[in-house]
């Protein structure tokens, strides 16, 4: 079963592996990371880690069993209770409810141990599947979204609170590894 965990540094090869394999189908849907993302791949990383460890934001990446990621979930601009909420998954596991389940438990880490009370996330209007997950997950439409912060794409901003709609009450399902996908 997978299992959501804390980036660690351990973690840089499964996640190059995973951005690397990834790469053409996340672009389908959002700006690509350009080569300048790889080739300062591990330079990056580091920096992702020490703005994890002062607080700034939360990374997490969902494991399978092989320790190949499926998916990458990240909590950033923590301040004032409220972060925006990142993520994507691996195409092959893509449309069986990993997305769906794991954002109902970062919204449940949110809460437990980060002590947020809104997450916010911008989805293009291309991609779908993103808008899906969020609604599914208890995000709602509060505007559009920039597309200067959208890699030039249009898009919606969604918002989820977390103090209004607690993660243990809002939907069935809210725990990884439970629902659709998780067998």
């Amino acid at each position: 079963m997978p299992e959501l965990k804390r980036l660690h540094v351990r973690h840089a090869p499964a996640v190059m592996a995973f951005e690397l394999a990834n790469r053409a189908y996340f672009a389908a849907s959002v700006s690509d990371r350009g080569d300048d993302f790889f080739a300062q791949f591990t330079d990056r990383y580091k920096a992702l880690l020490a703005e994890q460890e002062a607080g700034i934001c939360a990374f997490y990446v969902l494991v399978a069993e092989d320790s190949s990621v499926l998916g990458r979930f990240n909590l950033v601009d923590i301040e004032d209770h409220t972060a925006e909420l990142g993520y994507r998954v691996a195409q092959h596991v893509a449309g069986r409810g990993v997305a769906t389940a794991t954002v109902r438990e970062v919204c449940r880490l949110a809460v437990a141990q980060h002590r947020l009370r809104t997450l916010r996330a911008a989805a293009t209007h291309q991609n779908v599947a993103s808008q899906k997950v969020l609604t599914k997950a208890g995000f709602v439409p509060v505007g559009p979204a920039d597309p200067a912060h959208m890699g030039g794409m249009a898009g919606t901003w969604y918002q989820r609170d977390l103090v209004l709609q607690p993660y243990s009450a809002i939907l069935p399902g809210d725990r990884l590894g439970e629902g659709r996908g998780h067998r």
